[in-house]
């Protein structure tokens, strides 16, 4: 079993194998963030919602992706072990790690969700909800029923790349894409037909999730390689340790949002209160309400940068392990083209089609300032989608080569040094302003760094330094 099972991860042309990983990954991961994202249009464009419930799904999305956050350290960090561990032809470690994976996801999940429910009021207030009393309703209501979800959503989330890494990226895609159709379906049924408002766009994200679950756990007692036994299940301090340092960069990546987006928001309102229009109450959610629309709009554009990549986690680390480091450095240079051509095509979107995204997201029920605050907004905080795009990869490659301290690093300097600290900063001399500067002065600062990682991980896995172009020539397409 240790010599053929995942094997043709080492001689499979590398092109090959990361459309067969990195597009059902992606998929997955697109699917994931449109139940945020489906909500929040379906909320927008209903007349008794309007901008008050966008308003308050940007502030309940910070507190999805700490679950989340929690979620992809266990899975990812899973993904990876399992992927070094067959490479190094050590399946008892890697079933360990799975077993280990699936204890500490539920019982995260359930500590997280006692906790949103002890201190759901004072957390509402943290993120931004009390910017008008429309505003906190609404998000009292739609933080309470996701609550009740979150134990499912937590472990759909960590299991999909515990499935990637077992061979099976289709179904791990599947499970996704049945539990975001299933949303799809409900909220309009539950919000215009049944008219139960944010409860309502709730229980359809809940129960979608739901059903990815289920998939889940299905998958999980009938494994193709990596089979846990009953022993596997008994926590390893050794293994969850491993499993987690490995994880650390995609919990950070994650993390780092809410942090970023708790500043944000607590900013938007503070200095919109400033504001000569939206320091209005009736105008009061639009730059919150809009920050979370432009946000959702980077999602998706980073589900597409990090499904890429962390799909090529098994790929990298079943080679790392077992020495093939020329692979590795071929799939690294075609990772980092490919990342750069979707940020090039994501900028293009938002700087000649802001009007079009944001009529998307229920404009025309609002007013002007709603709709001119959204152009400057999507056009000023992407406008260096290139460069994110480009980091994201680095970080996450630099975790599937197992460099977890680098990894690390890089994204703290990223996402909680500049990407709060900027956050906090630039508002104090260009008031609303800064608060949309400090996306794209982030992502410059961090790309300075990453070159430098960039070009001592070519080195390393080289043993000479190769131009991109080069490199893409040397490995078949497959």
């Amino acid at each position: 079993m240790e010599r053929t099972a995942n094997s043709f991860l080492g001689t499979e042309p590398v092109g090959k194998l990361m459309k067969k990983y990195a597009l059902p990954c992606i998929i997955s991961l697109l699917v994931g963030a449109l139940y945020n994202i489906v909500d929040q249009i379906f909320i927008a464009n209903a007349d008794y919602l309007g901008s008050y419930g966008n308003a308050a799904n940007t502030v309940v999305f910070p507190l999805t992706v700490i679950a989340l956050a929690i979620a992809v350290m266990i899975g990812d960090g899973c993904c990876a072990f399992v992927s070094l561990s067959l490479g190094k032809r050590e399946p008892e470690k890697a079933k360990r790690s799975v077993g280990n994976s699936v204890v500490i996801t539920v019982l995260a999940s359930l500590v997280l969700s006692a906790v949103y429910l002890v201190f759901s009021s004072s957390i509402i207030r943290m993120f931004g909800g009390t910017v008008n009393p429309g505003t906190y309703s609404c998000s009292k209501e739609y933080f309470f029923y996701i609550t009740l979800g979150i134990p499912f959503y937590m472990f759909g989330q960590a299991m999909n790349p515990v499935i990637r890494a077992d061979g099976s990226p289709a179904f791990a895609m599947v499970s996704t894409l049945a539990g975001a159709v299933i949303n799809i379906i409900l909220d309009p049924v539950f919000i215009f037909v049944c008219r139960w408002g944010m409860m309502g766009a709730a229980l359809a994200t809940v129960i979608g999730q739901a059903a990815t679950a289920f998939l889940a756990v299905g998958y999980l007692v009938n494994m193709k390689q990596v089979k846990p036994s009953r022993e596997d299940f008994r926590p390893d301090a050794l293994v969850i340790r491993k499993t987690l340092i490995l994880g650390l960069t995609s919990f950070l990546s994650q993390i780092s949002l809410v942090a970023a987006m708790a500043a944000i928001n607590n900013m938007i309102r503070k200095y919109g209160a400033l504001d000569p229009i939206f320091g209005q109450e009736q105008y009061a959610q639009i730059p919150m309400a809009v920050v979370g629309i432009v946000m959702k709009f980077f999602q998706i554009v980073i589900s597409i940068v990090v499904g890429m990549a962390a799909g090529c986690i098994p790929i990298v680390g079943f080679n790392m392990g077992a020495g093939l480091k020329l692979r590795v450095r071929s799939l690294f240079t075609r990772l980092l083209i490919a990342e750069a051509a979707v940020g090039a095509v994501a900028l293009l979107i938002v700087e000649l089609f802001p009007r079009q995204l944001i009529g998307i997201f229920g404009a025309s029920n609002e007013s002007s300032y709603y709709t001119d605050f959204a152009v400057r907004a999507f056009r000023i905080y992407l406008c260096m989608m290139v460069f994110a795009c480009v980091n994201k990869a680095c970080f996450i490659f630099l975790q599937a080569m197992g460099k977890a301290a680098e990894s690390t690093a890089l994204s703290v300097i990223r996402e909680i040094v500049f990407g709060v600290g900027l956050a906090l900063l630039l508002p104090r001399f260009f008031a609303l302003d800064g608060v949309l500067y400090s996306m794209p002065v982030s992502d410059i600062l961090t790309f300075i760094a990453a070159l430098f990682l960039i070009i001592r991980t070519y080195k390393e896995i080289g043993g000479e330094s190769v131009t991109l172009s080069n490199e893409v020539s040397k490995e078949p397409i497959g």
